[in-house]
């Protein structure tokens, strides 16, 4: 799995690279948490579940961000380990955190949820899976 943020104008993009659809996905959720901070400093301590649907997976990239968007807000956490499935649209992931400590993580921005901008779910050429897209920051 790898992982990149790019610029856009205000916001952010966050990009993910992998093997298979679902790594990808991992990917886009890091590139989000590194977005905040740095997700080396981002201990994997707790555990939470995430599921979400939708009719396609471009539309899935987006509910599964924004999941990941309301679980950090509600939860007050940040997240820096993603296992996740997908099967017919269907996402299934459990992620790891741990709560957010304003001076060990140094956040640098909020995310406030992930955009249809630049959004792109797709495999290339090489075989390798990419899904991205423009987060608000």
């Amino acid at each position: 799995m790898n992982w990149e943020t790019f610029s856009h104008e205000a916001d952010i993009g966050v990009r993910g690279l992998g093997a298979t659809l679902a790594e990808a996905f991992a990917g886009a959720a890091m590139a989000m948490t590194a977005a905040i901070c740095d997700p080396e400093r981002v201990a994997a301590q707790q555990s939470v579940s995430i599921e979400c649907a939708a009719p396609d997976e471009e539309l899935l990239l987006v509910d599964w961000l924004n999941a990941l968007v309301y679980e950090m807000a509600t939860r007050h956490m940040l997240f820096s380990r993603f296992e996740v499935s997908i099967e017919n649209q269907h996402l299934r992931a459990t992620v790891w955190g741990e709560p957010v400590d304003v001076v060990r993580h140094q956040p640098a921005a909020e995310v406030k949820g992930a955009t249809y901008c630049e959004l792109a779910v797709r495999q290339r050429p090489d075989g390798q899976w990419l899904a991205q897209c423009i987060v608000d920051v």
